[in-house]
């Protein structure tokens, strides 16, 4: 396994980082020989590997921690009344997989829900890893220590100005022709250095963490697709929110994670495109520039 910091020795995500590391090198196994695709939607491909994964995964978390629930996104559910959940996603990324585009993870979240929370409230997000298997790179997190890759302490880019940031974001692999999401893509790639479109949220909310881009937003995820994520991106000093600046929910049908210096000005974005004002013409590289002096003076 890649180093692994001090700091999260014999807690939750040293042991989930072990599993996740297994599942990733089984992946990796199917990856390379190709695997038999399925589709649940219209292009929704659903690949042996994913459930070999989930099951794998499934397994060690009984093993490993027995009374905790597990959330899994190929359907295992168990124990979910106990008072630590783990959110599973055992191939985020499955389009890609299946195409031979190497860009997808294993993906672990643990909420813990205390005695007396309701069936749809939040609990407390407190361990979460995310696993790259053909790059190596580990992202762990837990709450209160910090997050890591590879041992390396993260933290989230300095990058305060829209017009300078790298964005990410991602578009549904079904119904996309209901997903309003294009239209904002279209308005944010003309006012930043550029979106990157890599087909794997928890991979996005990483790499966000990381300082490797500086925001991310989508609609419609899933809690095994944000619940590792949301801990790394917050952990490594940056802000996960709803579009409006509301709290993060692991149900939220809005992602927005910043790396909290461009949050105001995001927010704000949001605001402007659901209320239809505000969206001008993009700002010359003249105004930019003056833009970019203004900002380095304050």
């Amino acid at each position: 396994m890649t180093p692994f910091p001090v700091e999260l020795d014999r807690g939750f995500a040293q042991g989930a980082a072990e599993i996740a590391v297994e599942a990733g090198d089984l992946l990796r196994t199917y990856y390379h020989r190709g695997v038999a695709m399925e589709y649940k939607g219209d292009v929704d491909i659903v690949t042996e590997a994913d459930r070999a994964s989930e099951k794998l995964i499934a397994a060690a978390i009984a093993s490993r921690f027995p009374g905790h629930g597990i959330f899994g996104e190929e359907g295992t559910r168990l124990s979910l009344e106990r008072e630590f959940r783990w959110y599973v996603d055992p191939l985020d990324g499955t389009t890609n997989f299946a195409h031979g585009f190497p860009v997808f993870c294993v993906s672990l979240g643990l909420e813990r829900r205390p005695a007396g929370l309701r069936p749809g409230q939040d609990g407390e997000l407190v361990a979460g890893v995310i696993y790259e298997p053909l790059r190596g790179d580990l992202f762990a997190a837990e709450r209160g220590k910090g997050a890591w890759l590879n041992g390396a302490r993260l933290h989230v880019s300095a990058v305060a100005q829209l017009q300078e940031s790298l964005l990410a974001t991602g578009f549904p692999s079904h119904k996309r022709h209901v997903n309003p999401n294009i239209h904002f893509y279209q308005q944010l790639t003309l006012r930043s250095h550029g979106i990157r479109r890599a087909g794997s949220a928890a991979l996005d909310l990483a790499y966000c963490a990381a300082g490797r881009i500086d925001a991310f937003w989508e609609f419609n995820l899933n809690p095994w697709d944000t619940a590792a994520g949301a801990l790394l991106v917050t952990e490594a000093g940056g802000r996960m929110t709803r579009f409006d600046g509301d709290p993060f929910r692991l149900d939220s049908q809005e992602i927005l994670a910043t790396n909290g210096l461009l949050q105001a000005e995001l927010q704000q974005f949001f605001d402007d495109m659901f209320s239809g004002r505000n969206i001008g013409p993009v700002p010359t590289p003249a105004e930019y520039a003056a833009r970019r002096k203004s900002g380095a003076r304050e």
